[in-house]
């Protein structure tokens, strides 16, 4: 089996959604499924890095398009985002629907979890009613396999009707085989659900009149009955009959005892369990290992203690870890300076120009890539581990109970792990959210958890002003305990903020959610590395790079540029010192925050130029020198803890910004964004100082 990228043509009929063809007879092919079923694993499989990923047109939901060639003949396959059901109650369903019955598809995979076909035969009887050609793909037979369970491949196509291929697709075993049977997909005869005989009545009813509607007409009368108002216009004007209204009124009226989508669920949930009991043999207990590890992880009164455990050790690594390749990396970046500055002489180069471009675009370039890059590279793959592993479903499950007081959704817990990375990333994961309120609501207190930008400034204040500068293990747990209890205090400010969103901007009551707990699988590691560097790492550092670069610029001009002998940052710091002072800090320290906005990377660096008059971003790698710059200027205890809740709490970087402002439409929540966090900030600052003060402690 050959591979061969998408990349041109077309767009998918009446869906909106570019098709990326590279040959014109490529066939069309959907793939559907469960969440955590391995629908992604069998996607990148046949398709490798030859993928084009995007939004669907007017939607945050993710579409994923990637080409392979079989036998000579050219596929695109379209990874639709993973549902329980096709029935429409979110955006996700209705998008998955959507483009199998009006996206011109010319055939689908419906990918099952072999370890728990019972619960996904649901979404594969629904694919089946569309009357779109389907193949049936088993995934995770070896883990099948390790549990006791066996699957009846050749009775379960039989019962099914369609073709059925068993695969484990993250070993690449049944791959052929399931392009095989795709390749010879064409009409079939598939399983037809039985529902209520009223409910078949009605509908035998109005199949006939939908003949000519361009769908399956059994598929649309349900639909119909069903009354789903996302496709009643556009089904009644494509079958352009006039007597179906007046037949729908009247099934509607003999039916109007009957919960209609009640019952099509109940018997598509009833004829799913009937078949996999006759295809599924097992063996002893496939999940006493999973219940043992939840007992110990989700459940009683360990729950919360092992997640902050976990939460403390992905910390603790990234500490560790980031510290010689950032120093590393920052001599190499730096080093190139030199020879950047070489180059400027040997050309002759005017002064203020290669201080602009060099010391000032370049330098805080370099500064960022360095302090920010090794982290990340640490701490997402991690992250992605957690979340391979199966445990990140298990957060929001142990928060979800937090959630629902503050009248938000328990998958916002999610999304909250995902900013400690970067809040922009953690933006960006709030599509998982149905709900438009609580989506906002995750989208707006997203950035009370410090990313990984804010985390070089906390760890160096609590290292010099509250455990010691010696050197030692003792010294980096007590940092990464002082870490995490700050980290809580985040988390706290985020329930606390939910909680006062829903009470006012946002009113609503939480909404209801299904939550499936997968499997604990053992971590791919190899193809965890590459989403984790391809995916977040260099698409994180490479936002805030291309803001970085401006601000270098800025901060340069400012540093350098000076009226009556003094320098404009100078001024900017001495006019907003009274005012940062009532907040317990000082007018350099506020006015780095300010500098800092598009990346929170260069707020100390600022803070260490502004003290020293250098004119360029400065470092002090010894902490011990850089304390004593900054009790020199002034800082105590009281200044140090201060700073660190502005650090916790002030307004997000830019692109952060940017992405709520992408992802809500709306400048006027963007601004929300910026400004709750940011008075959340203020306030704390402001209280700490005053206490301080009238305690006589400060």
């Amino acid at each position: 089996m050959g591979l061969t990228a998408a990349s041109t043509g077309g767009r998918a009929a009446d869906t909106g959604l570019e098709i990326r063809r590279r040959w014109p007879d490529d066939r069309l092919i959907a793939l559907a499924g469960n969440p955590n079923v391995g629908k992604s694993t069998v996607f990148n499989a046949l398709t490798g890095l030859h993928q084009h990923t995007g939004n669907w047109p007017g939607k945050t939901v993710t579409n994923a398009q990637g080409g392979c060639v079989h036998h000579g003949q050219s596929y695109l396959l379209v990874d639709l985002p993973g549902t329980y059901s096709l029935l429409s109650r979110s955006e996700e369903e209705r998008t998955a629907r959507d483009f199998l019955c009006f996206g011109g598809v010319d055939g689908a995979v419906a990918v099952c979890d072999a370890t728990c076909l019972e619960r996904n035969l649901n979404l594969v009887l629904q694919v089946l009613e569309t009357g779109v050609p389907t193949v049936v793909c088993v995934n995770l037979l070896d883990e099948a396999e390790r549990k006791g369970i066996q699957v009846d491949l050749p009775a379960l196509s039989r019962a099914l009707g369609v073709p059925v291929v068993g695969c484990s697709a993250g070993r690449r075993q049944g791959l052929t085989e399931l392009m095989d049977a795709v390749s010879e997909l064409g009409p079939a005869l598939p399983r037809q659900v039985r529902y209520p005989a009223p409910v078949e009545y009605c509908a035998s009813r109005l199949v006939h009149l939908l003949e000519d509607c361009g769908l399956n007409p059994r598929w649309a009368a349900l639909r119909l009955l069903e009354g789903d108002e996302t496709l009643m216009a556009e089904i009644l004007s494509a079958a352009d009959c006039p007597e179906l209204s007046e037949e729908l009124d009247r099934c509607r009226e003999e039916l109007a005892g009957v919960d209609v989508t009640a019952a099509l669920a109940e018997a598509l949930v009833r004829d799913g369990a009937r078949v996999a009991a006759a295809v599924v043999r097992q063996s002893g207990d496939p999940d006493r290992r999973d219940r043992r590890l939840d007992r110990l992880l989700i459940r009683g009164w360990t729950g919360i203690p092992a997640m902050l455990f976990l939460l403390m050790a992905v910390f603790w690594l990234t500490i560790v870890g980031a510290n010689y390749p950032s120093q590393w990396l920052s001599e190499l970046l730096f080093g190139f300076q030199d020879v950047l500055t070489g180059w400027c002489g040997a050309l002759g180069v005017p002064d203020w120009l290669h201080g602009a471009l060099v010391l000032g675009v370049y330098r805080v370039l370099a500064w960022v890539v360095s302090v920010m890059l090794p982290p990340m590279a640490i701490f997402f793959p991690l992250f992605t581990l957690l979340e391979d592993f199966g445990y990140l479903p298990r957060v929001a499950f142990v928060l979800d109970h937090a959630f629902q007081k503050a009248h938000a959704c328990g998958k916002q817990a999610l999304t909250m792990c995902m900013g400690f990375g970067c809040n922009a990333a953690g933006v960006v994961g709030c599509r998982i959210i149905d709900s438009p309120r609580e989506r906002l609501i995750a989208m707006l207190t997203n950035s009370f958890v410090p990313c990984n930008g804010r985390f070089p400034t906390l760890i160096a204040i609590l290292t010099m002003f509250f455990v010691g500068t010696s050197g030692g293990p003792g010294r980096t747990l007590a940092c990464t305990v002082l870490l995490v209890a700050l980290v809580v205090l985040g988390i706290g400010m985020t329930f606390l903020t939910s909680r006062l969103l829903s009470a006012t901007l946002l009113k609503g009551e939480p909404s209801s959610f299904a939550l499936e707990l997968p499997p604990y699988r053992r971590p791919q590691f190899g193809r965890v590395l590459v989403r984790s560097i391809l995916d977040r790492t260099l698409f994180v550092l490479g936002r805030a790079a291309a803001v970085a670069a401006p601000a270098g610029l800025l901060i340069w001009v400012m540093a350098n540029v000076t009226v009556d002998g003094v320098s404009v940052l100078s001024l900017c710091a001495g006019f907003l010192d009274p005012f940062a002072q009532l907040l317990g800090l000082d007018g350099v320290i506020l006015l780095a925050f300010v500098l800092g906005f598009p990346a929170n990377e260069i707020v100390m660096p600022i803070v260490i130029m502004a003290y020293l008059s250098t004119g360029t971003l400065t470092e002090l790698n010894d902490l011990s020198a850089l304390h004593t710059l900054l009790v020199d200027h002034g800082w105590t205890w009281l200044t140090a803890v201060c700073t660190m809740l502005f650090s916790l709490f002030h307004w997000p970087c830019s692109t952060t910004c940017l992405t709520i402002r992408k992802e809500s439409g709306s400048w006027k929540w963007t601004a929300a964004g910026l400004l709750l966090p940011t008075g959340a900030g203020l306030l704390a600052c402001f209280l700490t100082a005053a206490l301080a003060r009238a305690f006589g402690l400060a």
